[in-house]
């Protein structure tokens, strides 16, 4: 099945709806709804103010069209010891409660490790709970060990993740030591 790459700027309403609609259907929240959650696909692009190769995409999924299985690619400026350096926020994986167990997931998650494998980024970086760490450890990731901090939020010292593990793609050399400043919100 085909990866479809959807980048933020050309999203149509409907794609973003399709998107929402599945983000809500996996993660219910009382206070955001499928149309709250298209409306957050959308302000990627009103928001997207990064280098013009380098915007937000969705890799997804579509059947019968409609997006059953979806991960966003959020590119963020980080600080680290070796200096700035451009990550691929992975974010949002997920895929429609009916169609689990084809490898769905893997499937859009290899895809936007693919970015990576292709020189697009040094690394995706991301955060997940121990239930699905061995999914993506089973892909190639490792886990961080770096305290990682966003000193543009409200407490600066404070890991901007509110997931117990924090992972990157791929392993290997090349990752910085000591502190890692997100520079934002965690995704």
């Amino acid at each position: 099945m085909p990866v479809e790459i959807w980048d933020v700027r050309d999203f149509t309403p409907a794609q973003a709806k399709q998107i929402g609609d599945l983000i809500a259907q996996v993660w219910p929240k009382p206070h955001l709804t499928a149309a709250d959650r298209a409306e957050q696909q959308l302000a990627l692009s009103r928001e997207f103010r990064g280098q013009l190769g380098l915007a937000p995409r969705s890799l997804v999924v579509v059947e019968d069209d409609r997006v059953i299985a979806h991960a966003a690619v959020l590119p963020r400026e980080i600080r680290t010891t070796q200096g700035e350096m451009v990550i691929g926020g992975l974010a949002r994986v997920c895929t429609d409660a009916a169609v689990r167990g084809r490898g769905l997931g893997e499937l859009v998650v290899r895809a936007a490790f693919g970015l990576v494998d292709a020189g697009e980024f040094p690394f995706a970086l991301f955060q997940t709970n121990h239930l699905v760490r061995g999914f993506y450890e089973k892909l190639g990731a490792v886990p961080v060990q770096n305290t990682i901090i966003n000193s543009l939020g409200d407490g600066p010292k404070t890991c901007p993740f509110w997931d117990e593990v924090v992972l990157r793609y791929p392993g290997g050399d090349g990752w910085p030591s000591g502190t890692i400043d997100l520079r934002g919100p965690g995704f």
